[in-house]
């Protein structure tokens, strides 16, 4: 990782320069946006594949005697549940239940866990975890050591299993395994952001660009495709995937973004608990929904959305889903009486322009269970 006035730099920085990538700041980051058109990587990873670098997401290690129950403590999903080598997907949360970061945990060893936490909220997550990690755990800060990729799409698993010794194919849905791509030693998860099977290749950073061009010399003949930022939101969104920062942030709260689901109330005490369960027992009166435009116009973050006329709230997400070849968004609104089918209308540029809510997720996910 490196650092200049435009913001930090993941490893592969020159390779994205070489490659033409229109850069942006994103999370404190100095990102690639695209390399081609959206259109073109988006369909690229739907078809074939696609290889991102998700560089800037960051990794936190929490270790010791004492490191499953400080992390029963810190997130709300259960940790006892995972077995070495799997994953899950959890949250943190502060007293009055709101999110302060929704983040993957992976169990390394009985005593060992990796956290992969959102760019933007790395020196926060660390803080908060240090301050609530308990006696017998050790946190450590271990993202300017790593590198992050991510390859997605059908041919993700042929690509890889090119350069993987240890098979692929038996790998489930959120687990992991330690293998070497090349000579590199490498972390690969079942897992990824975008709808399609993938996986995820953690490795130590001085490694990053060998294993960048050895992914993309194994995928060439696939079709693969470096994609950039822009198409990672459109698929993440039409998969319904959360974005931190966007869809939620400490304003809200598990339950009114549907993330309930990851509460696990029966494993003991943890931060948020009295909050949540408050929460759950009274109802909210908020909650997030997915909405397809009916006419023309791209709904786009906090734009009003509209019922009967009046406001209920304001859209989250919005984008030209490629794959639907129609706009699409999700909105946090004040209503406990939205739901597929109903209307309501989208405040663009002062023109309601109307829209119907849909079940999630907009495009169904593909993903390996």
């Amino acid at each position: 990782m490196t650092t200049d006035a435009a913001g930090q730099r993941t490893p592969l920085y020159a390779i994205h320069c070489q490659l033409g990538a229109r850069m942006t700041a994103f999370g404190g980051w100095e990102m690639p946006l695209s390399y081609r058109s959206i259109l073109t990587e988006h369909q690229c990873v739907r078809t074939h594949a696609g290889l991102f670098d998700v560089s800037h997401m960051g990794e936190i290690e929490i270790s010791g005697a004492g490191a499953a129950a400080a992390l029963q403590y810190l997130t709300l999903n259960d940790v006892r549940l995972l077995q070495p080598y799997q994953l899950h997907y959890s949250a943190l949360c502060n007293s009055t239940g709101g999110l302060l970061d929704d983040l993957t945990v992976c169990r390394l060893a009985e005593d060992r866990f990796l956290l992969i936490v959102n760019a933007a909220n790395i020196a926060k997550d660390f803080a908060w975890i240090t301050a609530h990690l308990g006696s017998g755990a050790q946190a450590h800060n271990v993202s300017d050591a790593h590198a992050l990729l991510a390859i997605q799409g059908p041919a993700a698993e042929t690509i890889l299993q090119h350069l993987s010794p240890t098979p692929l194919a038996p790998l489930p849905y959120y687990h992991a395994l330690s293998t070497r791509l090349g000579d590199v030693p490498a972390l690969v998860s079942r897992t990824g952001y975008t709808g399609e099977d993938g996986f995820e290749v953690l490795l130590e950073a001085s490694h990053a660009v060998a294993v960048w061009q050895a992914i993309m010399t194994a995928g060439t003949p696939h079709g693969l495709l470096p994609v950039g930022l822009a198409a990672r939101d459109t698929l993440r969104l039409e998969a319904r995937y959360l974005l931190y920062g966007q869809d939620m942030d400490e304003t809200t709260n598990p339950f009114e973004v549907g993330l309930g689901w990851m509460i696990k109330f029966d494993k003991g005490a943890f931060i948020g608990r009295e909050a949540l369960q408050h929460l759950k027992a009274t109802g909210v009166q908020r909650r997030l929904l997915g909405f397809v435009m009916q006419e023309r116009g791209i709904p786009r973050a906090h734009y009003p959305v509209l019922h009967e006329g009046q406001v209920i709230g304001t859209v989250t997400s919005g984008t030209m889903s490629p794959t639907l070849g129609q706009a699409i968004g999700t909105a946090l609104v004040q209503s406990r009486t939205m739901h597929p089918g109903s209307l309501i209308a989208i405040d663009i540029r002062h023109k309601a322009i109307p829209a119907e809510v849909v079940p999630a997720p907009f495009v169904p996910r593909r993903v390996r269970r």
